[in-house]
């Protein structure tokens, strides 16, 4: 007997455990968990996961994103309003987060290179600490905007973060459409036809 029908005849003796565990799966799946996505192998189970995450939650006028303005590492006021027209990827990382700084070094640099020049979309990283403080960690030729948040008034207070990374994906009219909690593929299809396809 193939594994399918063996999956079938256990469901059809066992209707209301399969019931169960067909809706913690949808759960799983629904709130990006990649839970049942193991037996595929690395990209295309990180695409797979992107897909599961990528939901609709944040969409309508009441989910704008909040304003803020912050320094640049020269010092001059950037403000996140001032982006609209363009989808924003707002990047939040911290110095003291391992992996913000692998992502940092060995992903983030490739998004860059991919918007730089674009009008359509930007990616914006504010950071926890001082220019000062990061400068070194700053991979070279980095030209997207780096904005600093010491005192985390805009990462904690506006946004509610605790936790690094956390990327926002916010549309050309200021609407927040995703929320990732977690290290990103930033060169993945998926992620990369999702932000470049809101208008």
């Amino acid at each position: 007997m193939s594994t399918g029908a063996r999956v079938r005849s256990w469901a059809q003796r066992s209707p209301a455990v399969a019931a169960s565990v067909l809706a913690f799966l949808a759960a799983a799946v629904g709130a990006g968990i990649s839970f049942g996505l193991a037996a595929l192998d690395g990209e295309k189970r990180r695409d797979a996961q992107l897909t599961a995450i990528l939901r609709p939650e944040y969409q309508g006028d009441d989910r704008l994103a909040p304003d803020f303005t912050l320094n640049d590492h020269r010092g001059r006021p950037v403000r996140l309003s001032s982006l609209r027209g363009t989808t924003v990827v707002l990047h939040f990382w911290s110095r003291d987060c391992p992996p913000c700084i692998r992502e940092l070094a060995d992903s983030l640099p490739a998004f860059d290179e991919l918007v730089r020049g674009r009008s359509d979309v930007a990616l914006v990283l504010v950071g926890t600490e001082r220019w000062e403080d990061v400068s070194a960690l700053i991979p070279q030729g980095f030209t997207s905007p780096l904005l600093f948040d010491p005192t985390r008034s805009v990462v904690a207070g506006r946004y509610g973060t605790r936790l690094f990374p956390e990327t926002w994906i916010i549309d050309p009219d200021g609407v927040i459409r995703a929320r990732f909690d977690h290290t990103l593929e930033w060169s993945s299809p998926v992620f990369v036809q999702y932000v470049t396809s809101l208008r």
